[in-house]
């Protein structure tokens, strides 16, 4: 793991290198935490970026880098102002097409395990991006 820290005024830059292993989640949970404490994220907030932050590293290594640890997972946090966090979650896999996926809640998926992890980052971010081919998503927090 490599880890990085700017701070500015105006910016917060946390970012980490990890190996696509799920050992490493412990890791991002605690820069979540740490990033929690300094700006004094709301509960509910603080709930949403955990989890939505949480399930799109476990996407990356699961399904983008699909399990193989000698590829990894890059995520940027960074503090666009005072009450804007951005997460930027970045694999080396092959990319997908978000637009692909089937709604997790039509009633032929409500019962399907699995596939409603950009459903729930889509829910719980303020904004959600795809890019790079479907190899990044970039989450923005309204803190």
């Amino acid at each position: 793991m490599t880890r990085s820290n700017a701070d500015t005024p105006s910016t917060l830059c946390r970012n980490l290198t990890l190996a696509s292993t799920p050992n490493v989640i412990h890791l991002v949970e605690t820069v979540v935490d740490e990033i929690r404490t300094e700006f004094q994220f709301k509960d509910d907030v603080y709930g949403n970026v955990m989890v939505a932050v949480t399930e799109a590293v476990n996407n990356s290594i699961h399904h983008g880098n699909k399990g193989d640890e000698t590829k990894k997972v890059y995520i940027d946090f960074e503090m666009k102002n005072p009450y804007r966090l951005l997460v930027r979650v970045r694999d080396e896999g092959d990319g997908f097409d978000p637009s692909s996926l089937d709604d997790p809640t039509a009633p032929e998926n409500v019962g399907k395990i699995g596939g409603r992890g950009v459903f729930l980052m889509t829910h719980l971010s303020d904004e959600l991006i795809f890019a790079e081919d479907g190899r990044q998503v970039e989450m923005i927090f309204n803190i």
